[in-house]
């Protein structure tokens, strides 16, 4: 088939990489066509990732055809458990003619730049969240994903649990009322030093690992094994709780309740427990956001305990729960200046919804292969994921400036308030 291709160059790393217009190789599919599959970052989350796609081969028609790794060790046991090419650099990658989609699961400092690329290659996206590392790189990414005409999809894979979008039909019709505040956690309790992973001593720069390619944008740095294995627990490559946990968090309570940007933004926190830690992040962390006209929502968690909060949006006639078969729609009680029900009306009865989606990565790719074949509606497109790094964004920068920030809407940037 003959395809007219309007090429732009543009510089990455070493190298450059074609430009392709909306109509790019990958852009075109049939409903039932294979899509291949290129795997940039090969490290604890992008075997999450390989495992579950090569169980989805036969199933759902796809196929691995390249990995990329910075690290010797990792792209040998990956090219050798999926069989794709495999390279060192990924503006090589990108220049594989035949891969429809790349999935990118590195560290958060890159996610800005491999997209970029990726999308000036012609490729589609699944990007690990959070989307970018800053809000600026956001924004910049999802004008450009408007005008390429591809599909992105950020990895928050709970979006693919659809008691959220349900939840939202109910509080948009007025089953809740007004909505007035929302809280959520995400805690754990580890027992030695937090997100203290183990460190490969097989690694060494310069001999199997470009360390300089790893850190990219990032500040220079001499080879600190710790920020390699351990990157979530600095500023250089994480947001820390608020991008790598809350991000999951907050996206289910901007698609429920209906949000896009907050208007203030406060968070606190710090190193509670694990004071001797050589991590930048805090243990500890908490973010409320208020929303224009309402709601409150209340972000919560701790690396030192794991008991819960519940999971509710409250409104003035009723209460959302989320558990983990779904939801329960509680009505409120009446005050004690209006306990009296009007004759013959009814009393609103509580709702209960058993969902049947889920947190699955499987399920969240699934979603990205229709929207590339037949054009479905993405559960976490750019728009959403640049919505949860604004507000999880503002939440670092609280933090580390101790200062109460607002939301510009208008040239939508932070500003103090």
């Amino acid at each position: 088939m003959n395809r007219r291709r309007f090429i732009k160059h543009v510089a990455v790393g070493a190298g450059t990489v074609p430009f392709w217009t909306a109509r790019s190789y990958s852009a075109i599919q049939g409903a039932n066509e294979r899509l291949r599959i290129g795997v940039i970052g090969c490290g604890g989350m992008g075997n999450t990732h390989i495992d579950a796609l090569l169980k989805m081969r036969q199933s759902d028609n796809v196929e691995i055809v390249a990995v990329c790794d910075i690290y010797q060790k990792r792209l040998d046991a990956a090219a050798a458990k999926t069989g794709g090419k495999p390279y060192k650099k990924y503006p090589e990658l990108l220049q594989q003619k035949d891969i429809d989609y790349v999935l990118i699961a590195t560290p958060e400092h890159w996610h800005h730049q491999m997209v970029l690329d990726a999308l000036a290659a012609g490729k589609h996206v699944y990007v690990e969240k959070p989307l970018t590392h800053t809000i600026e790189q956001a924004k910049e990414v999802v004008d450009r994903v408007k005008h390429s005409g591809l599909k992105l999809q950020v990895g928050v894979q709970g979006m693919s649990d659809e008691s959220y979008e349900v939840a939202h039909q109910y509080i948009k019709r007025g089953d809740l009322g007004k909505v007035v505040m929302a809280q959520i956690d995400y805690s754990r309790n580890y027992s030695g030093d937090f997100w203290a992973y183990p460190i490969d001593k097989d690694a060494k720069p310069g001999v199997n690992l470009d360390w300089d390619a790893w850190l990219g944008p990032a500040p220079k740095r001499p080879w600190d094994p710790r920020r390699y294995f351990q990157w979530r627990r600095y500023w250089d490559y994480s947001g820390g709780i608020a991008t790598d946990l809350f991000i999951h968090r907050v996206t289910r309570i901007l698609k429920a309740v209906g949000l896009t940007f907050p208007e203030y933004v406060v968070a606190t926190g710090g190193k509670w427990n694990f004071v001797d830690s050589v991590a930048e992040i805090p243990d500890t962390f908490n973010i409320l956001s208020d929303y224009p006209g309402g709601p409150t929502v209340a972000l919560i968690s701790s690396m030192a305990n794991d008991t819960p909060i519940d999971h509710v949006i409250r409104g003035h006639k009723a209460t959302i729960e989320f558990t983990r078969t779904g939801f329960v729609i509680t009505p409120q009680e009446a005050s004690s200046e209006d306990r009296i029900t009007p004759s013959g009306a009814a009393k609103p009865e509580v709702i209960k919804y058993q969902k049947k989606g889920g947190e699955d990565v499987t399920l969240h790719h699934r979603n990205l292969q229709a929207a590339i074949r037949k054009g479905d509606q993405l559960k976490c497109d750019v728009e959403l994921g640049y919505q949860g790094v604004v507000v999880t964004m503002m939440g670092v920068e609280s933090y580390r400036q101790r200062k109460y920030l607002k939301w510009d809407a208008a040239a939508q940037k932070v500003v103090v308030a």
